[in-house]
């Protein structure tokens, strides 16, 4: 495989032409994305048929928005996947092969994304695909990877309420994410909360659940379409959080991309400041802190299963490395961290089953746990990871102070019990009979 110089940042998209190739940029500027193909031909990832050939290689699929108003979010999680692919080849490949990756860019458009991902399939021949950012992008993947029975190995948090045999999930879902981060803040920060999201309406009522439960207060909420991505006025929005917030209060903010930046930007023009109005965010980590502009962040919280200060010499040595790799100003986030893990759990799976194949794989990566730079993260029946839960403070360096720490892995819970009334739902790809959804007692009869 191609390797790259350890200054350059990883940029990949697929051009007009169809190929799939490397584009060179300094990190954390993104404009190089829109460089013609004459400019950086010399560094393009080996061709299909090269791939093919190889008889000591193996092809995989990387799959996010490397353009549109997603690429600052989903672009650097690419660097963490070729970081592990190289690893795993340094250490002698998977099973006699070498691992090479095709990259292709999802744009910020769900059609593009299931395009790309058939293409990966079909005409590189990929045996797995890792990528996706938004729950949209996913389920436009979904169809793709059901028809070729493929597994797709998505590494971003996300509400919840899905399940699928063809996906892997490495985010956090919202019980280990929105409640013990909504039940902190509600202990420790205030009562009054205002829900802001693209579209994100699982979260809003399991946010509502919980705060009616807790004694907290949904002052008001939001929607904000993510296809109008930076070109949209979030005035009238921060606008109707002053209004339902005069005393201040809490924003719940679980918009994508580059959205954020737009509205962090609004609520400082606004004169909202983290004094009164604190945000906590569910889709910002480190990139997105330096990416926004640190002063714009600077006193607010978010919530992941990583954050970069995390005191322990694994972390410490993991980040030391890439930053050796990739550049010493880059910021490493709990999105890159799960798009990490996720290659190497997929890597311990296949050397488990001793096979390439997706039904084989897909039975022994349940209970492999992977030790990444924030701690274990364990992959259950359920086709998501156990892990821990942080919570942390943007400060004037634009890393985070963390404020709390589970006290150890917390279970997922794909079907929320908040939003299924009397009913639990479970999910278990162990046994087929149980399957994507299925109730305790369903389970015993």
């Amino acid at each position: 495989m191609t390797r790259f110089g350890r200054r350059k940042f990883l940029g990949y998209a697929a051009t007009a032409t169809g190929s799939s190739v490397l584009l060179n940029a300094c990190t954390p500027d993104f404009s190089a994305l829109n460089q013609p193909l004459d400019d950086i031909a010399e560094s393009a990832t080996p061709n299909a048929d090269q791939a093919a050939d190889g008889a000591g290689e193996i092809t995989v699929g990387l799959l996010h928005s490397l353009s549109g108003p997603l690429a600052f979010s989903e672009a650097p999680l690419v660097d963490a996947e070729i970081f592990a692919i190289e690893e795993i080849n340094a250490a002698g490949g998977l099973l006699g092969k070498q691992l090479v990756p095709f990259i292709e860019d999802g744009a910020s458009d769900w059609p593009t994304f299931a395009e790309k991902a058939e293409k990966l399939i079909t005409q590189h021949q990929t045996t797995a695909i890792f990528g996706g950012f938004t729950t949209a992008s996913r389920k436009a993947i979904l169809p793709v990877m059901t028809a070729k029975n493929q597994l797709l190995w998505y590494p971003s948090a996300y509400e919840g309420q899905a399940c699928s045999q063809n996906i892997l999930y490495g985010g956090a879902i919202a019980n280990q994410q929105v409640e013990p981060a909504l039940t902190w803040m509600l202990n420790n920060r205030g009562k009054s909360f205002f829900l802001l999201s693209d579209n994100d309406r699982v979260t809003h009522e399991i946010a509502k659940s919980l705060l009616k439960e807790k004694g907290g207060k949904v002052a008001g909420e939001a929607f904000v379409p993510l296809e109008n991505g930076s070109a949209i006025d979030m005035s009238p929005v921060v606008n109707d959080i002053e209004q339902a917030l005069p005393e201040g209060g809490i924003i719940l903010n679980s918009l994508v991309g580059d959205q954020n930046r737009v509205f962090f930007q609004a609520l400082q023009s606004a004169g909202l400041s983290s004094d009164r109005h604190l945000v906590l965010s569910l889709r910002i980590a480190e990139e997105e802190v330096f990416q926004i502009g640190r002063s714009f962040l600077q006193g607010h919280y978010a919530a992941w299963p990583y954050f970069q200060t995390i005191k322990t010499p694994d972390n410490e040595k993991w980040g030391a490395a890439f930053q050796d790799r990739f550049g010493f100003d880059r910021v490493i986030g709990s999105p890159m961290v799960a798009a990490y893990s996720m290659v190497h759990l997929w890597a311990q799976a296949v050397q488990a089953a001793e096979t390439f194949d997706t039904a084989a794989v897909r039975a022994a990566v349940y209970e492999q746990t992977f030790q990444s730079p924030g701690g274990p993260v364990t992959m259950t029946s359920n086709h998501h990871v156990a892990q821990k839960t942080y919570v942390g403070q943007v400060r004037e360096d634009g890393l985070f102070n963390i404020m709390w720490a589970a006290s150890e892995a917390i279970a997922p819970k794909p079907w929320n019990p908040r939003l299924s009334g009397d009913t639990t739902f479970l999910c278990d790809w162990s046994d087929p009979q149980k399957g994507e959804q299925y109730t305790p007692e369903e389970a015993t009869s």
